[in-house]
């Protein structure tokens, strides 16, 4: 999601894997920034059933990566000039894939995309940041004295629990879930051994999406083991999704490489597979409801909208981002090659209230929000592919979350 962060680093063949044939990562984060032969099997795997050759998702990212003039955002307003962009006609498309069709890229504003705040998991800036609609910072983290001595931090997704007194990170780096404390900023919780991938107990191997629920537990996507976990306050695992090390899309039995697992308010969960770019969604029970192939390259961190379509983020360049029904028809599909509007290895899209959905595009260092019936890009935090610490600047934004009024 060189290291994996929505990748496992796991063999991607049509046999199950042993613990013992997951392959320890490389020294820095990656997703589809592995070697070679593995990017080349996971974009095969993934291409089954992937748009069409020429749709907008269609190409591997190179040098244009870093192309097109960087727009002067702090928040909230778009400085940058329209681009030209391609997207895809929203109602006939199945679910083999769209059809891409040019439209224009404008450019437009919304003041107040959130209902109160955003919280920001800044991985490459090694810090968390709840800012306002204009773009003003509320709170960060790490300050002196948050994290256990000897310990870095590089948060890849951060959620706020529900009674809104912590924030739960997941740290696939260090291979660690922390919990933080909101007043004190400082870790009070954390499951995992830091700096050690492992499958034994206490271990996790690229945790992803580290949800805090209701109960006190946190559940989250084991990646690199190819589980969903529900691990209890006292570290005991209360309930456990797929087999250790079986790496094969089979719901609801095993998972290829799980990269999402988000609570549902059934009690439910959605579950997002790398492996067959599959996305299911199961029952408190733990049935299948509905397991669908998307047409994407590289599915991240699938999330339910308010009609219970799907709204998922291809981690791919040019990125991509859909919305589809639980039968698999494609409803809308953003996705411009070039241009301010293009994303790069966007990894979480979040369906809003209000009909928008925030983005978290992490290699042209920005959040965007994007409004799903004009394909356009109504709002922006960051500076589009320049990185920075200073107020305004993101580097590898890996996780947001909008926050509830009267928090910070």
């Amino acid at each position: 999601m060189i290291a994996t962060h929505h990748a496992p680093s796991v063999l991607l063949t049509d046999e199950p894997t042993r613990p013992d044939e997951v392959r320890p990562r490389p020294a820095r984060r990656g997703r589809l920034r592995m070697a070679g032969p593995l990017v080349a099997t996971l974009l095969a795997v993934a291409a089954c059933g992937s748009p069409a050759a020429g749709t907008p998702s269609a190409g591997v990212g190179g040098s244009a990566a870093r192309s097109g003039s960087p727009s002067s955002v702090i928040g909230g307003l778009i400085g940058s000039s329209p681009g030209t962009g391609a997207g895809a006609g929203a109602s006939g498309a199945g679910a083999s894939g769209p059809v891409a069709t040019p439209i224009p890229l404008g450019v437009t504003s919304v003041a107040a995309p959130f209902a109160a705040s955003l919280l920001i998991a800044d991985r490459g800036n090694g810090r968390l940041l709840v800012i306002s609609n204009s773009g003003r910072i509320l709170w960060k983290f790490p300050v002196a004295g948050s994290l256990p001595k000897g310990q870095a931090f590089a948060a890849d997704d951060a959620f706020i629990s529900p009674d809104g007194k912590t924030i739960v990170t997941n740290d696939e780096d260090h291979q660690v879930i922390n919990r933080i404390d909101i007043a004190t900023r400082k870790v009070i919780w954390q499951y995992g051994t830091y700096n050690r991938a492992g499958s034994g107990k206490g271990q996790l191997h690229t945790p992803d999406d580290a949800y805090p629920l209701a109960n006190g537990d946190i559940m989250v996507a084991d990646i690199g083991n190819c589980r969903i976990l529900q691990i209890a306050p006292d570290k005991t695992i209360r309930r456990m999704w797929g087999r250790t090390g079986v790496c094969v899309a089979n719901a609801p039995h095993t998972y290829g490489a799980p990269n999402g697992a988000t609570p549902l308010p059934d009690g439910g969960v959605l579950i997002t597979q790398i492996r067959g770019a599959r996305v299911t969604r199961l029952n408190a029970a733990g049935k299948v409801i509905f397991d669908i192939h998307v047409p994407l390259f590289y599915p991240s961190d699938a999330q339910l909208d308010a009609n219970g379509n799907v709204v998922v983020a291809d981690y791919h360049s040019p990125g991509a981002v859909i919305g589809i029904s639980p039968k698999g028809k494609l409803l809308w599909r953003y996705a411009p090659t070039s241009g301010p509007g293009r994303l790069d290895h966007p990894s979480l899209a979040t369906p809003l209230p209000n009909g928008l959905v925030s983005i978290n595009d992490d290699d042209r260092q920005r959040i965007v929000v994007i409004d799903p019936r004009t394909l356009r890009i109504v709002w922006q935090y960051g500076h589009t592919g320049r990185t920075g610490t200073a107020p305004g600047y993101l580097s590898d934004p890996d996780g947001h979350q909008p926050m509830p009024p009267g928090l910070f």
